[in-house]
């Protein structure tokens, strides 16, 4: 491609940009999507060949045309130096955390991180020499505070994917850089396209590409981007652990990856319209969704993201475990589960006060957190408004 071609794909708006990036239909015979490259081994034509790995592919764990068009796709919408895959979202954060961090260092851990990533930190993390430590996700600059000399990592994820409190991000990037730690930014709920992580001062930024990008609950997958500092250093650990991801499931979250403006806006829209009734209901007491005036974040969000997700989480009024089940289990468009971004819609109740260290979860009632998916809005307030009957009346 040439450079004036790629300053262009570099100016288009984000749903433009994903049917375009990472895509050379005339590299590939004309063909609209990149094949997919099953292999392991990659021949060399000669000995030179071999000795100076002369040539793009090497060897299958260090990718194929079709796991390198993905790389290259989310290297364009994330606005970074290079991106690898991984299997899953789990294993680009403990890519990312191995990259940032060594034996003896010092690694800052946002409070609301998703509870795998402090099982990582705790578990992994620490027995590898690293010393983590928990803080509280609104402290802004004032983290300043924490840094020590053997501080390596920082790692923010904004909101938190359950409590959602929304991070001062770049007020959190500006004291790491200044003690020369590096930013980690799990980007998942937001994904670049509503927050672009490199622009916002975030050195490597995750993204559990199971979600949003491939959009369709049928796959496993994690991106980590890096800026140019830290890109080579990326590279080598991922090199290091050839854990990369298969080329069909990259072939997925490219075809996902084409939709994947046009679903987030949708999710936005529906989410908030859902968020913004479940509101005034006399059951609810609360709604954790940043795009809401009422949150406590909300001037945060309106500065750094340019939209919001389909995820938020709700605070009933004080009600039995009892009455939450007869609320859930009789869902019928609200599948329970662990994920979200997906097409259909979820919930799962939610308590954080049991690994929180830095800060306290004490909410007035219970906790629940929906993903919005692409159903009708009216069918989904239908079916929470006779969960919500059920809760009352247990």
């Amino acid at each position: 491609m040439s450079e004036d071609k790629k300053e262009t794909k570099h100016k288009l708006r984000p749903a433009t940009l994903v049917t375009q990036a990472g895509r050379a239909p005339f590299d590939h015979f004309g063909f609209v999507n990149p094949p997919i490259y099953r292999g392991s081994t990659v021949l060399f034509p000669t000995v030179a060949a071999l000795e100076g790995l002369r040539q793009p592919y090497t060897y299958g764990t260090k990718g194929t045309p079709t796991t390198r068009a993905l790389e290259q796709a989310w290297c364009e919408i994330a606005g970074a130096a290079d991106a690898v895959l991984t299997p899953s979202g789990l294993a680009a954060i403990g890519l990312a955390l191995l990259t940032a961090t060594h034996a003896g260092a010092h690694a800052l851990i946002a409070d609301c991180a998703y509870q795998p990533t402090r099982m990582f930190c705790d578990g992994l993390l620490k027995r590898f020499g690293v010393n983590v430590e928990y803080y509280d996700p609104l402290i802004g600059g004032g983290i300043a505070a924490l840094m020590r000399p053997e501080t390596t990592a920082v790692l923010v994820e904004s909101p938190g994917s359950q409590s959602m409190e929304v991070q001062d991000v770049p007020a959190i990037a500006a004291a790491a850089h200044a003690h020369g730690a590096c930013v980690i930014a799990d980007n998942t709920w937001a994904t670049p396209l509503l927050f672009p992580p490199h622009e916002r001062g975030c050195d490597l930024a995750i993204e559990a590409g199971t979600k949003y990008l491939a959009g369709h609950a049928d796959l496993l997958i994690g991106l980590v981007s890096a800026n140019a500092k830290w890109a080579k250093r990326l590279r080598a650990t991922f090199n290091a652990f050839g854990m990369g991801a298969g080329p069909d499931d990259a072939s997925l979250a490219l075809r996902g990856l084409r939709t994947m403006a046009l679903r987030l806006r949708e999710q936005e829209r529906a989410a908030l319209d859902i968020a913004q009734w479940l509101q005034d209901r006399p059951e609810v007491s609360r709604v954790l969704h940043p795009a809401l005036p009422s949150h406590p974040g909300h001037e945060l969000w309106k500065r750094d993201f340019s939209g919001a997700s389909g995820v938020f989480s709700v605070i009933l009024k004080d009600a039995s475990n009892k009455a939450v089940a007869a609320f859930v289990d009789g869902l019928d468009l609200f599948g329970i589960g662990f994920s979200w971004g997906g097409y259909e819609s979820l919930v799962l109740p939610f308590d954080c006060a049991s690994y929180r260290t830095a800060t306290r979860w004490t909410p007035e009632g219970p906790a629940l957190r929906f993903s919005i998916g692409l159903e009708d809005v009216g069918d989904l307030k239908s079916d929470l408004a006779a969960g919500l009957a059920r809760l009352k009346a247990s």
